[in-house]
């Protein structure tokens, strides 16, 4: 009995050398080979990084559109890093053709698959080369949504609302659609209705005077004031003045209501139209051109 557990131990131990010696053999053939690999490796990384980050600087320093900057700088990335791990399978004997081959297989698979976030992909791929708009414009789209851009990445842009609120609309949802771009402003387009019997260019002079009471407006082009248009019984007086998009509403709500304190001040008397139901425009062109009834 004990010879045979001698023998048990004695293949054992043999193994465990066998193991140990080709482990020995292994480190002293491939070892350096392997390190050098995993170091190039390491260094390729950081370098591809450090690579992606300069010329992402050297775009913004020529006055480029940092989104754009950004985008080129992680595609030269990835396309090193690309190269790097196939020179580094290379350099462990592994031939990459079939990796290749399983790469596009899984691509054109993953392309049916995510169809939806690709054409996100793809449409932020055009608003940056084409740059319809930029971070910090204004801009409103298909006259639903409006704010200030904040953000531009592949998949989504990002605005910024008036009281501060966070918009995410998916690129897909911009691209082909109607796209204001105002830059830092806003315009404000106001109507207001005088009788007949008021003399316009007094109310205009009035309007004027108190537009340029306000601080948000005076830096902007110039304010125009004059007659819109024609109604029964009266005069439509239009305004049309910049202010900042940040303060939109605001500034619009400003200025009506000193408007309409300087008419009642200076005993301008606002159309009427009594006990009679007229079709009107409607005073606000933000809106849909629709017939309110006064």
């Amino acid at each position: 009995m004990d010879k045979q557990v001698e023998d048990v131990v004695v293949q054992q131990v043999e193994t465990v050398s066998r193991w140990v010696d080709t482990l020995i053999e292994f480190g002293i053939t491939y070892g350096f080979q392997i390190l050098g690999a995993l170091f190039f490796l390491f260094v390729g990384l950081k370098a591809a990084g450090w690579a992606g980050r300069k010329v992402s600087g050297l775009l913004e320093g020529k006055n480029i559109d940092p989104t754009l900057g950004r985008f080129i700088g992680n595609v030269i990335k990835v396309v090193l890093i690309i190269f790097l791990v196939i020179i580094t399978l290379g350099n462990f004997g592994i031939s990459t053709a079939p990796l290749i081959a399983l790469a596009g297989a899984g691509a054109f698979g993953a392309t049916i698959a995510i169809q939806g976030p690709l054409s996100n992909y793809g449409a932020g791929l055009s608003i940056i080369l084409t740059q319809p708009f930029s971070v910090g414009n204004t801009i409103t789209v298909n006259k639903v949504i409006s704010g200030v851009v904040d953000d531009i990445t592949l998949a989504h842009t990002i605005l910024i609302g008036e009281d501060g609120e966070k918009i995410t609309i998916p690129n897909k949802e911009i691209v082909g659609k109607i796209i204001v771009n105002s830059e830092q402003n806003r315009v404000v387009q106001t109507k207001i209705c005088i009788g007949e019997d008021e003399d316009a260019e007094k109310v205009m002079g009035i309007l004027r005077d108190t537009l340029r009471t306000i601080d948000d407006i005076n830096g902007g082009p110039k304010i125009q004031v004059g007659i819109h248009d024609f109604t029964y019984g009266g005069i439509v007086l239009g305004i049309r003045f910049w202010v900042p998009s940040s303060r939109y509403f605001q500034v619009r709500y400003a200025v009506n209501g000193a408007a309409l304190a300087a008419l009642k001040f200076s005993g301008v008397k606002l159309i009427s139209a009594g006990a009679m139901a007229v079709p009107v425009s409607s005073l606000s062109a933000d809106e849909e051109e629709e017939e309110t009834v006064l």
